[in-house]
């Protein structure tokens, strides 16, 4: 173990806070880290609840106002698990005083806001990276290392959906990942951008031109304190097709409508010489294709991406160590002094080509 610790200021303690809670808390105790995380500060607008949060998920201290964990000497790293619309004010605050700052994703709401924190993060001393978390995967790490090795030949397909089903319900409450100006998008951006980055990671290529469209089915919904019903201001579903940097053809769906998918976030990739294919509700396996039809790669083997810290071969893991890999790489990156991976840069071209597809409507952007 080292004796160098970073401390850790977390704004936002709901689901993405405890996820990242969990990871903070445990990296350590299967990597072998230059640094240790110190879980300092847990933020939140509520006393009563970051009280709580911080007695519950293992921080020391609780506060709520998230500039005072910037403006002490002892938290090192600023971890952003707020609503979207947050973030461009916390990260660009954080890193003009020099913090480290893991943001959650989409980067931001807006192109603006991601170039503003691109811009701060070029300013500033602190590493900055954006918790696209699904390349953490070892199925998917193992996945982006067989077609970099040119396993597959040249790539010429790329297929992903991400298909998730809770809000079918028309019932359901008009929670804040409905609205717009907290949210910047609905599917879209919650669960789009999570295909958009995997793709590029794994092919290598960038999304270069969209033909999208989006749609809203359920327009109004309950209000939480059930005052009535207010307006869904964000799309429940967009799909649009892609081309990439390298000449592949890219095709792309997301939807929170797809009645009995929990969270199928599926990718296929085709290649001259091969193929494979992954779904994350079946998240340790892997199919690969090299001529002769797809066989199953269990991915849970020693040697596989990140599996060798955890359990006996054939003992599958879950959702929440791809946050602790997260945090892994990241405090890494922070101890070799060097940028972690993927930056608020790769965090902007997700951003530009979320904004490409919802101004679409059919129409072909090209993405700059």
């Amino acid at each position: 173990m080292t004796d160098r610790t970073l401390g850790v200021g977390m704004v936002g303690y709901a689901f993405m806070g405890r996820v990242h809670s969990q990871a903070w808390r445990n990296v350590t105790a299967f990597f072998d880290l230059p640094v240790a995380p110190a879980m300092r500060v847990v933020c939140g607008r509520s006393e009563e609840a970051a009280r709580a949060a911080a007695d519950r998920l293992g921080w020391a201290e609780h506060a709520t106002d998230w500039r005072s964990l910037i403006e002490r000497d002892d938290i090192d790293i600023i971890d952003i698990c707020t609503p979207g619309d947050s973030h461009a004010e916390i990260a660009v605050a954080a890193l003009a005083a020099g913090k480290h700052v893991l943001c959650e994703k989409p980067l931001a709401n807006t192109v603006a806001e991601a170039e503003a924190m691109v811009e701060a993060a070029a300013k500033s001393a602190g590493r900055s990276m954006v918790a696209f978390n699904y390349r953490r995967v070892p199925a998917v790490a193992l996945a982006r290392r067989i077609i970099a090795d040119g396993r597959l030949g040249e790539i010429r397909h790329v297929r992903a959906q991400y298909l998730q089903d809770w809000i079918v319900d028309p019932d359901f409450p008009l929670v804040w990942r409905l609205q717009k100006d907290l949210a910047g998008s609905g599917a879209l951006g919650d669960i789009g951008a999570h295909i958009i980055d995997t793709a590029q990671f794994l092919v290598g290529q960038d999304i270069v031109g969209v033909t999208g469209l989006t749609e809203t089915f359920v327009r109004e919904r309950p209000l939480p304190d059930g005052s009535g019903t207010g307006p869904v201001t964000v799309d429940d579903a967009a799909a649009w097709v892609a081309r990439l940097s390298g000449g592949a053809l890219g095709t792309f769906e997301a939807t929170r409508f797809a009645t009995g998918r929990k969270n199928a976030l599926r990718i296929e990739v085709n290649g001259s010489l091969g193929s494979l294919a992954f779904d994350f509700e079946a998240m340790n396996e892997l199919w690969v294709n090299e001529g002769q039809g797809f066989a199953r790669v269990l991915v849970t083997e020693p040697e596989h991406p990140y599996v060798g810290a955890w359990w006996p071969p054939g003992h599958g893991l879950g959702y929440e160590h791809t946050f602790t890999h997260e945090i892994k790489d990241f405090l890494e990156a922070i101890a070799a002094g060097a940028d972690p991976t993927p930056s608020f840069a790769d965090g902007l071209r997700v951003q530009r080509v979320l904004e490409a597809v919802e101004q679409s409507n059919g129409a072909y952007r090209e993405i700059s």
